[in-house]
């Protein structure tokens, strides 16, 4: 595998990865002791709870100590940010306290700018921990689906970016619009303009709420592949929890496909990140371990 290629999972803390039992042993129980576990077995992991509320910086600063020198967070973006429908609880209280709230839900439009200033600058502070011990891979956006190639849309990612100045932004997009005919290439040079992480992402096929598998680069330090499987019945299942959604064993010959496109990405960047979304029970780190060892195998 080329040495810079990194692959792990997206949470290492999923309720049902913990309760399944067969990833962490039977003594690994803490917090602590599930990280500096997980951080021996794979060389990144994607934050994901940072998508439900901001991130605290105490915790960052814990999980920089946790975990050996070269490994790497990439953090996904507040949902507020990224055109998500965000319950008021997951704001900070006094964030609520200085709004006039009268909605069960709100969007970035119903934030008062003051206040959507005041976010992004805690976010920011968050994640300070891990930029300041280089732990700190790329800020992850995940646009909501119903963010559409509109003018409107593309002046908030703008927005975001300049936001992310001082820092790496990767943005997934997951509505057919921004790559359909000629816009796949129109959207590929707004990333580049942005000095944005294209995510090249594995999902299922043929929904409104999907993209295609775009193995381009946009970005000369950084490629990001996420893999969410291939499970179209459950795709859009919204009962449950939501790993359920990505419930998925990629095939050794779906990963042999895989490997050899990440490998001939990864020869146009610094460095890359391969993320599994299988965050069912262990069928995240089992099928990171698989693709890990099918990289291992192919020929320089």
């Amino acid at each position: 595998m080329q040495n810079n290629v990194r692959v792990g999972t997206a949470s290492w803390t999923d309720p049902t990865l913990i309760a399944c039992g067969r990833f962490y042993p039977a003594d690994v129980v803490t917090p602590e002791q599930r990280l500096r576990f997980y951080a021996s077995r794979f060389p990144i992991v994607e934050v994901d709870s940072s998508y439900y509320a901001l991130p605290d910086p105490l915790v960052a600063h814990r999980w920089a100590s946790r975990t050996p020198a070269d490994f790497i967070f990439n953090i996904k973006a507040f949902r507020l940010f990224t055109g998500h429908q965000t319950p008021p609880a997951a704001l900070p209280a006094d964030i609520r306290r200085s709004m006039t709230i009268n909605k069960p839900m709100l969007y970035y439009r119903d934030v008062p700018g003051e206040l959507r200033d005041e976010l992004w600058r805690r976010f920011l502070i968050a994640v300070e921990p891990l930029r300041m011990t280089s732990k700190l891979g790329a800020i992850h956006f995940q646009f909501a689906p119903w963010v559409q190639r509109t003018p409107r849309n593309i002046a908030h990612i703008e927005h975001c970016a300049n936001q992310m100045q001082e820092h790496t932004m990767a943005i997934e997009l997951r509505d057919q619009s921004w790559f359909e005919g000629v816009q796949a290439k129109a959207t590929l040079a707004l990333e580049r303009e942005l000095g944005a992480v294209h995510v090249v992402v594995d999902g299922p096929q043929g929904f409104a709420n999907t993209v295609p598998d775009v193995w381009e680069t946009t970005h000369p330090d950084l490629a990001i592949v996420r893999l969410h499987g291939r499970n179209t019945a459950a795709w859009n299942n919204q009962s449950g929890a939501s790993s359920g959604r990505f419930v998925y064993e990629y095939s050794p010959e779906e990963l042999a496909q895989i490997a050899e496109r990440i490998q001939r990405m990864a020869k146009a960047v610094t460095n890359a990140h391969v993320l599994l979304n299988t965050n069912f029970e262990d069928q995240g780190t089992r099928n990171a371990g698989k693709l890990r060892n099918a990289l291992a195998t192919l020929p320089p």
